[in-house]
C-alpha cells in the first residue's frame, strides 16, 4: 500500500491491517528459519509496510494530518 491509501483508512483498519502485517511477518521468519522462504526481500516488504502503519497512526494520535 502506499501513504496515500494508508492516510485514507481509518485507525481501526490500520489497526487491523498492522496486526495482518506483524502475522505476516512471524510466518515469513518461521519460513526463512525453515528454509522455505523463496525471496527474502518479502521480510523487507513487510517491515517497511509495517514501518509505514505505525507512523502513520502516530501521526494521527498527534493531530498532525
Amino acid at each position: 500500500m502506499k501513504i496515500d491509501d494508508i492516510r485514507m483508512l481509518g485507525i481501526e483498519e490500520m489497526k487491523k491491517n498492522l496486526n495482518e502485517a506483524h502475522e505476516e511477518l512471524f510466518n515469513l521468519r518461521f519460513r526463512l528459519s525453515t528454509r522455505q522462504l523463496v525471496n527474502h526481500r518479502e521480510l523487507v516488504k513487510v517491515k517497511k509496510r509495517i514501518a509505514r502503519l505505525n507512523t502513520i497512526l502516530r501521526e494521527k494520535e498527534l493531530g498532525l494530518r
